[in-house]
């Protein structure tokens, strides 16, 4: 009867495996889409739950002010901004072997950006047309709402259009 109950129990705890060890197999590698920023890479040591990845990202802008006559001046240094990811959610039956690729990409920017704070009045319209990448931060939940791994990753130099080459991208946990 002992064996029985052991047996019971460890079928029982099976189903509900966490994430001991999250880890990134291969990557993350990213790519600057201009205004977007993605990140593609697998991950490893997962449990047999559903995922979910996020990513938030830090840019520089690049902005175009256009006045009433649309005429365009180049933007006044704008202030780095923020941007994040639709997080990814990825269900348990797509996890194999401990295993599961993701792909992310951040929002792009608010645009005009209101008030125009970097042209010469407010009258202007300031777009941004660019973002050169500074950081990024991947998180990974396991189940969702629980932090399995979080990855800080810092561009240096800040990205261009196209591929980010890898040894310009230093990542700590």
């Amino acid at each position: 009867m002992k064996y029985v109950s052991v047996i019971a129990l460890a079928v029982g705890c099976a189903g509900v495996a966490y994430a001991a060890n999250v880890h990134f197999k291969s990557g993350p590698t990213f790519v600057d889409n201009g205004l977007t920023l993605s990140a593609q890479g697998v991950l490893a040591g997962l449990g047999f739950q559903d995922i979910q990845v996020d990513m938030s990202a830090t840019a520089n802008p690049v902005a175009t002010c256009t006045n009433g006559g649309q005429h365009q001046a180049p933007g006044q240094n704008p202030a780095p901004v923020a941007v994040s990811a639709t997080p990814q959610s990825i269900p348990a039956g797509a996890i194999k072997n401990g295993n599961a690729s993701f792909s992310v990409t951040t929002n792009p920017p608010t645009s005009p950006i209101p008030g125009a704070p970097d042209c010469p009045n407010s009258n202007w319209t300031e777009n941004i047309t660019d973002l050169a990448f500074t950081s990024a931060v991947i998180t990974v939940e396991q189940p969702a709402g629980t932090v399995a791994r979080t990855l800080s990753c810092t561009f240096n130099p800040q990205t261009v259009n196209g591929p980010v080459a890898a040894q310009t991208v230093t990542c700590s946990k």
